[in-house]
């Protein structure tokens, strides 16, 4: 529960940086166990996912198990989310994996501490954004290049993974390269590896779509049910790991983890090499903003079904700190996590202490159960990432969108299609380009309605929509959209169109009630509009113009040119320029 802070502070108030000394001190035992049972069902979770991001980063297995220890503490620090799980995932392994391959070989000496770097980076960045509340920057990744960038993201990843379930080699950063690398190998698939991959891809989407609904027919209770599904992945890997154990089939070709270092996670260090700190800057802030925009969507999301609130500059430096702490404890970039998160949250979890348990359980397995990894195939935890990766793949996105924002449609298939085809990092350049231009396309083009009095009441709506009554002495124009230099001359076109057809034109109003700003290349425009109708014999009107833009026409020389005052509302100014308008036997 949130304390009040006070409305003037005299001193630095610790709770709005620890948001911990706040929940921390209505902690009890209730919130305990269920924290205590969340954590037990997340950590299920993690583990094969932690081994198989980091897999899909190109590095060794155990950096996973790392990056979810130390950073998931730090996060539950600072954090204003009670729900949101953190880790490595899928878009950010594979973002690190395309960054650093620019960059060294996978599995050179020089690769794990550009993944480091990378991650230091990434948590300066948005550590400093935290500080500097620029969590805005999010907002103009706009949730269809998002979506579009995350779709194609698991595409790629899905079919990135064919070279471990079918036993050959290969890689890529985009989809035409990962076919490329795969195609010419078709005739050396492993027997064996395809078995094994498939058979527990055909298992694990089994438990997901089939087992959840028949426990809960059978009446089995929902946490317990969300148990028996978590651990689906971890049956996976004890019953492979255990065949190719007793039947040594990694002598026959079956590709295995290997071995797994037992202990805490190691101190590391990020490199300093200013050519690899440039290099690597670009895809930091993109990693940066991608994860803090996924996981901030994700972690209000939760927040909302218990009418709680997150704060997001706050997140930006949870985050931050998370991604330093797996810079420094042998990790890689970090974020929310969809799958742990949302069972996070379905288990139960009541205060950012689930995830530091989470964090616990996770430092007890690289202490314990590293050495039963060792005969782990790699086709499993292939076959673990493909079902974890294709639930993030929303290609109804497309047709939801088609149908209701042709723009908004235009930028996911771009971003998208740019994605699979180029990369990541071209596919959102692209997408946000894209949504950019084509917002300054639609607010150069504003609607401009022309409006007149629906009979009976006070209310003014479009000529065109509904039958109103007007007068030819008035011309009054609704204009939907803030003025700016984009859309200014397109307001004068407008109005010297309109004004040419009417002869007995007396008065133009503009209704200003959808205009929220207006800049200097506008307000030389209405200028420009005020002195043209003068000229013409006609006078310009404003009404329902909002306060902050009423501010900054009062510190101009506009007003003093208007020959009337501004009015209050549309229907005072029809009464006063127009009165005939308000009676029966007025024109329709």
């Amino acid at each position: 529960m949130s304390e009040p802070v006070p409305a003037t502070p005299t001193r630095f108030d610790l709770r709005a940086l620890f948001p911990v000394l706040r929940w921390g001190r209505h902690y009890d035992r209730k919130s305990l166990a269920e924290d205590l049972a969340a954590a037990l069902l997340v950590t299920v979770l993690v583990i094969p996912q932690s081994l198989a991001y980091a897999l899909l980063a190109g590095l060794p297995a155990e950096v996973g198990l790392y990056a979810s220890v130390v950073p998931a503490l730090l996060y539950a620090l600072f954090c204003s989310s009670s729900a949101l799980a953190v880790g490595p995932v899928a878009v950010a392994s594979l973002m690190t994996a395309s960054a650093i391959g620019d960059f060294a070989a996978v599995g050179s000496p020089a690769y794990w501490p550009a993944a480091l770097t990378l991650a230091f980076l990434s948590g300066a960045m948005l550590l400093a954004m935290g500080l500097l509340k620029l969590g805005f920057l999010a907002n103009f990744l706009s949730h269809p290049v998002t979506s579009g960038l995350v779709t194609a993201s698991g595409l790629i990843i899905a079919f990135s993974q064919l070279k471990n379930l079918l036993g050959l080699s290969g890689g890529g950063n985009s989809l035409p390269e990962v076919l490329v690398s795969l195609l010419p190998q078709w005739q050396q698939v492993h027997g064996l590896t395809v078995a094994v991959g498939m058979g527990s891809l055909a298992f694990l989407y089994a438990v997901r779509l089939g087992l959840k609904p028949l426990l809960l027919r059978w009446g089995l209770a929902a946490r317990a049910t969300m148990l028996l599904v978590s651990a689906a992945p971890v049956l996976a890997i004890a019953v492979t790991a255990a065949l190719t154990w007793a039947f040594g089939w990694h002598q026959q070709g079956l590709k295995i983890v290997g071995s797994i270092p037992q202990g805490l996670p190691p101190l590391t260090w990020p490199s300093w090499d200013p050519t690899l700190l440039r290099q690597l800057a670009v895809p930091a802030l993109l990693i940066s903003i991608i994860g803090f925009a996924e996981s901030v969507s994700l972690a209000q999301t939760l927040a909302a079904r218990r009418r709680e609130r997150i704060e997001p500059n706050q997140e930006l430096v949870a985050l931050g700190a998370a991604n330093l702490g797996a810079a420094f404890t042998g990790g890689l970039p970090v974020s929310g996590g969809f799958s742990r998160s949302v069972l996070n949250f379905e288990s139960g979890a009541r205060t950012p202490a689930a995830g530091a348990f989470t964090a616990l359980g996770i430092l007890g397995a690289t202490l314990l159960i590293t050495p039963l990894l060792f005969y782990l195939p790699q086709a499993t935890l292939a076959a673990g990432i493909v079902v974890a990766v294709l639930s993030l793949v929303d290609l109804s996105l497309l047709k939801r969108t088609w149908g209701f924002a042709r723009s908004d449609f235009a930028a996911a298939a771009a971003t998208l299609l740019s994605t699979l085809l180029l990369g990541l990092e071209a596919g959102l350049a692209l997408g946000v380009g894209l949504s950019l231009a084509l917002h300054v396309l639609r607010t150069s083009r504003p609607h401009i309605a022309e409006v007149g009095l629906v009979p009976g009441t006070q209310h003014f709506r479009s000529v065109q929509r509904y039958t109103t009554r007007s007068s030819p002495r008035l011309l009054a124009l609704r204009v939907d959209e803030s003025l700016y230099f984009a859309n200014a001359r397109a307001l004068e076109d407008h109005i010297n169109d309109a004004v040419a057809s009417r002869p007995a034109l007396a008065h133009v109003v503009l209704l200003c009630s959808a205009v929220n700003d207006i800049d200097a290349s506008a307000l030389e425009s209405l200028e420009a509009i005020e002195l043209r109708l003068r000229e013409a014999g006609i006078e310009l009107h404003l009404s329902e113009v909002k306060g902050p833009v009423m501010d900054k026409l009062q510190g101009s020389r506009f007003l003093q040119q208007l020959a009337g005052p501004v009015f209050l509302t549309h229907y005072q100014a029809v009464a006063a320029l127009a009165p005939e308008v308000l009676h029966d036997d007025a024109a329709p």
